[in-house]
């Protein structure tokens, strides 16, 4: 692989798969910054799901705050891991994904594969149809498929799809921050508050408990996890953050305006001016990650830990799976009145099908990018999404209709995928930041450290998750 050359920095990237970038300025950064916030509450909102509304509270369930700090230790985390995503992308306006294919042709095919198989078997659609029962009553398999038939439509009918998913993601931590005010009024009695600092004065890590593979998982994916991280490069794109500023967004192919995208994107030459804003861009984006992200996400976890310790730490034996969500409701309707409850469920099954509007979404548009990028280059993108976003809403919906259990096969590999993920692509992203962009903009110091620790947590969690799964199968 060249060195970046000064005079010439798309030099620095490899062709045989992908052209080479275009040369061009940054964007200046806009003088009203906020109107770029957006990408960060969309991780949030996405990443908000099972692991946010049960396991972090289950854990609570059985030995009280004193796991919630692994919440924050998985963020920062995946902070460091999000924002050099972003790095790769606002100094080219490619995805990482395609940074990756550079290196070797087929590995944003591996990537969308693996989101596949974890995102294939339509758990997401049937919690929110789960809770939406405990309010209203009715069928789960049929809400479970009119979630997805509304899925599809709203991501294949906005005009333009990112629009319409943060809108959607916002409302959802709206209606979060919303429960948050009403259950610290309600629920939350002195036993709990005066438990809180026990999150800092009491860490534990109770493998004894709970088992070691289950404390990783939650560590390591708080908040988002897998393919989700990829995606961030995605949504910056399509908000036009840095180089993305240049390039097309996905839109509904039949209700918006397409428009074509090339193979390649774009590097800008390290000019002072250049330098100056490339600056402004990464300070924004740190922050923009951080304040929305970072603590949306820690405080939905805090709190959604703070709620089982009110309800049901102590109350014997519950499970770890959507039915958690019903036994906490019915504690919470005897502590505070029927009403609560029914409140908490109700923003429950709004927020897991903002979820599963998320998770159909990343996974239609990583494969999307890569299908276009490196095996499609003349096919349209917002074709391609449109068509993986029903190919994998109709195969949830067969799968419901038809009653059928997930194959053990498909659970096990679906169990393994995300820590798998994040191992191989925390190592990729050393190869393409410290490689192919300007010297001067490239990963390195604790920046490049924690890109280190992603690489031995992740590491340890997906031999961890595999062993576990081998001796479900061979045990």
């Amino acid at each position: 692989m060249a060195e970046a050359d000064p005079t010439d920095p798309a030099k620095a990237f490899p062709d045989e798969h992908i052209p080479r970038p275009q040369v061009r300025d940054l964007p200046e950064p806009p003088a009203r910054q906020w109107r770029l916030i957006g990408p960060g509450i969309v991780a949030a909102g996405v990443g908000l799901a099972s692991g946010e509304f049960i396991l972090f509270p289950y854990i609570t369930s059985q030995v009280g705050l004193t796991f919630v700090w692994a919440a924050l230790l998985g963020l920062l985390t995946q902070y460091f891991l999000n924002m050099e995503i972003e790095r790769y992308t606002l100094a080219t306006g490619e995805t990482a994904v395609t940074g990756f294919s550079r290196l070797w042709k087929h590995w944003g095919l591996v990537f969308a594969v693996l989101a596949y198989f974890a995102n294939l078997w339509p758990a997401w659609a049937t919690s929110s149809a789960t809770l939406f029962t405990y309010v209203f009553g009715g069928d789960v398999a049929v809400v479970s498929v009119v979630i997805l038939v509304v899925v599809a439509l709203i991501l294949t009918l906005a005009p333009a799809v990112y629009t319409a998913l943060e809108r959607a993601q916002m409302v959802k931590v709206a209606a979060i921050l919303l429960l948050i005010v009403i259950g610290s009024l309600f629920v939350l009695g002195a036993r709990t508050w005066s438990a809180l600092p026990t999150i800092v004065s009491e860490p534990r890590f109770p493998a004894a408990e709970l088992g070691f593979a289950v404390l990783m998982g939650a560590l390591a994916f708080a908040g988002a996890g897998g393919g989700q991280n990829l995606v961030q490069s995605n949504w910056i794109r399509d908000k036009g953050f840095g180089m993305g500023r240049y390039v097309p967004k996905i839109v509904s192919p039949l209700t918006g305006e397409t428009e074509a995208r090339g193979q390649a994107g774009f590097i800008f030459p390290a000019t002072e001016e250049n330098l100056g804003r490339w600056r402004v861009w990464w300070r924004f984006a740190n922050k923009e990650q951080a304040l929305t992200f970072v603590a949306i996400t820690f405080l939905s976890i805090v709190f959604m830990s703070l709620l089982a310790h009110a309800t049901v730490f102590g109350s014997g034996e519950v499970s770890n799976d959507v039915s958690f969500l019903r036994v906490e409701g019915e504690a919470m309707m005897a502590a505070a009145g029927g009403w609560f409850g029914y409140f908490f469920w109700l923003v429950g099954a709004f927020s897991l099908f903002a979820a599963a509007l998320g998770i159909v979404d990343y996974t239609s548009r990583l494969a999307a990018d890569v299908l276009k990028t490196t095996y499609f280059p003349k096919a349209s993108e917002s074709a391609i999404y449109a068509a993986l976003v029903w190919g994998l809403v109709l195969i949830g919906i067969v799968v419901i209709i038809a009653g059928l259990g997930q194959p053990l096969l498909l659970a096990t590999i679906s169990a393994c995928t995300g820590g798998v993920m994040m191992f191989i692509y925390s190592g990729l992203l050393i190869a393409i930041n410290r490689k192919m962009l300007p010297a001067p903009i490239r990963v390195r110091g604790y920046r490049l450290v924690a890109l280190v620790w992603s690489i031995l947590l992740f590491g340890v969690l997906a031999v961890l998750t595999v062993l576990q799964q081998l001796d479900k199968v061979f045990g």
